[in-house]
């Protein structure tokens, strides 16, 4: 049994790399059919495998570790080991069933959006190379694989963020990304490198057990001033998930990474690599339960990006920026999850998020198809008409991310909210209020999108008269346009991703919350956190249908409401509305505009400041020190010398004799007296 399940866990991985391969290396050759196809089937066989595995998790007892062995030994550097291997439990399984069924609904999705695409064979590899990077990332069992697989998703999405590389937009979008993400995996390597140093291992399960010793080491960062070497190693293991799941400050790469087609928006964006920080934290959650200050600064990162990234969505007027936003935003809410020692709650909103997030791209995607690739929802309007099946599934989608109760979004993101509200952590006041007042802002930017998109009069024609040019300013459409719904190909994938959208939260609450599905998984301090426990007991213990009925009666259901009504109000009712809150508040709308000036600050300060350090050694390292000492000085030493030198060579046999007589003589006084 164990050799037949490694073999199936091996395949997990593979398949997808094999398929990428394929298509990579071969897609001239074999076609851009069969590219999609040998694609599709790799993740397709991930897909299905990852259920069964599911399946025996689920037919474990609870707290099983169903397969926890090293795969392959890389190196062995004395008693260290340098390993590749697998620890599949109840949370690895969640992952691997979110990865794999989102990435195969964007797969089948990509074959209609990319159809005219001349890196078609090209996209398909590196989509699949993603997927086959984030399945290396959750399965591990130790931090160099999991570094492998953080790193390996960095690179591929530097790939696809740049897919169209003769767009300058797209270059700078990606060589951005990958900058910021180096910033945060720096700090990642930092708490790696420290818990290698004082454990000896990289091994999840031998790092654990060497807890209670490690927890009592301190630190000197600062002569004079010690850490606890547990809260240094936290901090910088989530310095490495602000990157990675774009946290406040280091998430400017992520509405910048759009220019990438809308396929890869849902694959990086919904349920992949944004998920990693999550993902990671909780598989830490042994290590942060020891640290309550590690614990708060996480808790108030997430909290300004839960709120603050929200209120960005506001003033977008790119469909897919705003669903960026939005994803900001909720990550954020599972990063105050994180932090509030409610790991299972970050993991249950990572799973509803992913459906539902990955929704809202497609169909924006959906969308753009049918608007000739105009991507500004001021050009929209009325599309309902003409994409019904976008329309409603983007509804669903819409519904979901509000926390409209009993679909999949409210259960999630409730809980995050009734959590913040008992928890005692420094900081979660603040926590609180962020993901209160972030319930309005999402609710009004989401329907603000909705309802300028799909409703309201029909303002396609009015933009652009007859010639149409699509938001990159190529001329792809003349005469009238008239929007049409996407193929089955992708509406498919649409209605697909809007059956969990609705239904997951409620199969899921009471197993992954109430239930022991993570026990010996996920460690919480229940006497140091109790608020998590405390929620339990008051809301999800009663069961979906009780909570959800409860909702109707609760604050964050009346936030919900107000956004849409707020945003139904001003947007189909008496648009004059939001002008003179441009007009009012120009101020405050000029610093949303630019992003609240963060993009200006990391190019005058970071990218400036590099370039004036750079410029200081150029100008004393190089020209002064290596130029000016080392290449020129020598050649002058050089020259000072011949000249003196030079004097020296009179040409007069009797001066040469002269000197020959004093140098003996010299010689022979050097070796009779001095040398005695």
């Amino acid at each position: 049994m164990t050799m037949d399940l490694k073999t199936l866990l091996l395949a997990v991985p593979l398949a997808p790399l094999f398929g990428s391969v394929l298509a990579g290396l071969f897609g001239k050759q074999i076609g851009r059919a069969n590219a999609h196809r040998v694609t599709i089937l790799g993740v397709a066989i991930a897909a299905g495998i990852a259920l069964y595995v599911l399946s025996l998790v689920l037919a474990a007892p609870a707290g099983t570790t169903l397969f926890n062995q090293t795969i392959y030994t890389w190196a062995t550097v004395g008693r260290l080991k340098l390993e590749v291997g697998f620890q599949i439990d109840s949370l690895t399984a969640t992952m691997m069933v979110v990865v794999t069924s989102v990435s195969l609904m964007v797969h089948v999705y990509t074959i209609g959006y990319m159809e005219e695409d001349p890196g078609y064979a090209r996209f398909f590899s590196y989509i699949s190379l993603f997927t086959f990077s984030m399945l290396m990332l959750v399965m591990s069992n130790n931090f160099l694989q999991l570094f492998f697989g953080w790193e390996a998703v960095g690179l591929v999405s530097y790939l696809l963020i740049g897919f169209w590389f003769t767009r300058p937009t797209a270059v700078y979008a990606n060589m951005k990304a990958f900058l910021v993400n180096r910033v945060g995996d720096f700090g990642f390597i930092l708490g790696i490198g420290l818990l290698l140093a004082y454990s000896g291992t990289m091994n999840y399960s031998e790092l654990f057990a060497k807890l209670p010793e490690v927890s009592a080491i301190q630190i000197e960062l600062i002569p004079g001033h010690s850490w606890s070497l547990i809260t240094v190693s936290c901090i910088c293991l989530f310095i490495g998930a602000m990157g990675k799941s774009a946290q406040f400050p280091l998430h400017v790469w992520l509405p910048d990474s759009m220019e990438g087609p809308t396929p890869i928006s849902a694959l990086i964006h919904a349920a992949t690599m944004v998920t990693a920080g999550i993902f990671m934290v909780s598989r830490m959650s042994p290590l942060f339960e020891l640290s309550t200050t590690a614990l708060s600064f996480v808790l108030v990162i997430g909290s300004i990006t839960a709120l603050f990234m929200g209120f960005l969505g506001i003033v977008q007027n790119d469909i897919k920026r705003v669903v960026a936003y939005s994803t900001l935003s909720q990550l954020g809410y599972m990063t105050v999850a994180l932090g509030l020692s409610a790991y299972p709650v970050a993991i249950f909103h990572l799973m509803t998020h992913a459906f539902f997030k990955a929704l809202l791209f497609l169909a924006a995607g959906s969308v753009i198809m049918g608007m000739h690739h105009d991507q500004d929802i001021r050009h929209m309007g009325g599309l309902w008409k003409h994409m019904k099946i976008t329309w409603f599934t983007s509804l669903v989608g819409s519904l979901a991310l509000i926390g409209t109760p009993f679909f999949s979004g409210f259960y999630s993101k409730d809980s995050i909210i009734a959590v913040a509200l008992e928890s005692h952590v420094p900081g979660a006041g603040f926590a609180a209020f962020a993901v209160l007042t972030g319930v309005f802002v999402t609710a009004f930017y989401s329907f603000r999108m909705f309802f300028l998109v799909f409703h309201g009069k029909e303002r396609f024609n009015d933009a652009h008269g007859d010639d149409h040019h699509d938001s990159h300013g190529h001329d792809d459409h003349h005469g009238p346009l008239v929007p049409h719904e996407s193929p089955l190909v992708v509406t498919l994938p649409l209605i697909a991703l809007a059956i969990p959208s609705l239904l997951i939260g409620a199969i899921a609450l009471e197993p992954l919350i109430v239930g022991e599905y993570f026990k010996g998984v996920i460690e919480i301090d229940h006497h140091a956190h109790p608020a998590f426990e405390e929620f339990v007991k008051a809301d999800a213990e009663h069961g979906w249908l009780a909570m959800g009925l409860h909702a109707f009666t609760s604050l964050p259901f009346w936030l919900a409401f107000s956004g849409v009504a707020a945003a139904w109000y001003c947007y189909l009712v008496n648009p004059r509305v939001p002008a003179w809150f441009a007009s009012t508040f120009a101020p405050i709308l000029r610093l949303l505009e630019n992003k609240y000036y963060l993009d200006r600050f990391n190019e005058i300060v970071f990218a400036g400041g590099a370039r004036a350090v750079g410029s200081a050694f150029w100008r004393f390292g190089d020209v002064n020190v290596i130029d000016g000492f080392f290449v020129n000085g020598s050649a002058r030493v050089v020259g000072w010398f011949a000249s003196v030198v030079r004097y020296l060579q009179s040409g007069y046999i009797y001066h040469y004799a002269f000197a020959m007589i004093v140098g003996a003589v010299g010689l022979m006084t050097y070796f009779l007296f001095l040398q005695k």
